[in-house]
């Protein structure tokens, strides 16, 4: 059943729920990346490759809620300097995260799975915890719903793996209910003193 719900079901589902979504939100899409650009600057989209299903890499897509500021030597300065008033709102809402609606219709990620994390980061992590790879990445996943950004690494991770061994439709239901009472209660978006989340430098050190 497993294999049943993650080969056919669940992309079905996927489309299902994000065709119309993308329609609905067309409006708030234009309005948003308008704002973006006369804000924070043009592109209004921000572009990353990270890995995917089986670490396969792709473009994934977000709202920009940084500026390009860098120092003197050229460098960018470090990102709580350059995340803006209105990029704060919209990690806050969770709204900097839509575009990756595309990434779900591009069939590179699943509306519910392991956050999708940087391309170095590969071969920092350990067998199991690599095992987050064997699905496709999500916009939302079990350890958003338990924590996002106020766990440690080693915790996400593992509940990277246990979804990885457990999802089923039920399951990506309940984590999409919790996501948005998350996302209401504006809870977990970054830990205290860090824009988002620290730098993961591999097992067996205090970033676990």
């Amino acid at each position: 059943m497993l294999k049943l719900y993650r080969s056919y079901i669940k992309r079905l589902f996927d489309l299902t729920a994000v065709v119309p979504s993308v329609i609905i939100l067309s409006p708030l899409l234009m309005l948003i990346g308008f704002m973006v650009r006369m804000r924070i600057g043009s592109p209004a989209l921000f572009r990353q490759v990270r890995p995917g299903q089986h670490g396969k890499p792709f473009t994934i897509y977000k709202f920009r809620t940084m500026t390009d500021d860098r120092d003197g030597d050229e460098n960018l300065l470090p990102d709580g300097e350059r995340l803006t008033r209105l990029g704060w709102f919209l990690r806050k809402a969770s709204m900097d995260e839509l575009p990756e609606l595309f990434n779900v219709l591009k069939g590179d990620m699943s509306l519910v799975g392991p956050r999708p994390l940087l391309i170095q980061y590969l071969d920092r992590y350990t067998p199991e915890q690599a095992r987050r790879h064997e699905v496709k990445p999500g916009i939302t996943g079990w350890a958003q719903v338990n924590g996002r950004n106020t766990i440690t690494w080693k915790q996400k991770f593992e509940y990277d793996v246990w979804y990885v061994d457990n999802q089923s439709l039920g399951l990506d239901l309940k984590i999409l209910a919790l996501t948005t009472w998350k996302i209401l209660k504006r809870e977990g978006i970054n830990q205290p003193g860090q824009a988002t989340m620290e730098e993961f430098k591999g097992f067996g050190n205090k970033h676990e």
